[in-house]
């Protein structure tokens, strides 16, 4: 059924839209920066959410600013490193993201799947 269902989408040419790819990116552009925002509100808040080694988030602002949104990147792609790790709050804020970067691929897949087969 889903190879019936591939090649019927690839035979109207309307398997994967332009605006979908482009409503996808903006999408996890958007996850990537929000997340790293709250990550680095904690950080320089005085709140250690993220650890460097052993040592915690530390230098100038646009250091944090990299750091932070490197870390909300790898964790949303579930890319995971472990340069850089979450504690306290950080935990829950990183798994909350992990679990967006997780579930966003599989709506996206259903969504089309559906939307190919209802077609």
């Amino acid at each position: 059924m889903s190879f019936n269902i591939m090649i019927r989408a690839c035979m109207q040419r309307n398997f994967l839209s332009y605006e979908t790819v482009l409503i996808i990116t903006f999408l996890y552009l958007s996850l990537l920066v929000g997340f790293g925002m709250i990550f680095l509100i904690f950080t320089q808040s005085g709140v250690n959410v993220l650890y460097e080694g052993s040592l915690p988030v530390e230098g100038s602002y646009l250091d944090r600013l990299y750091t932070c949104f490197y870390f909300s990147a790898v964790t949303l792609f579930s890319v995971g490193y472990g340069d850089i790790i979450p504690v306290g709050y950080g935990r829950l804020i990183a798994v909350v993201e992990a679990l967006i970067g997780y579930v966003l691929p599989a709506v996206f897949v259903a969504r089309t799947v559906i939307g190919i087969d209802k077609r």
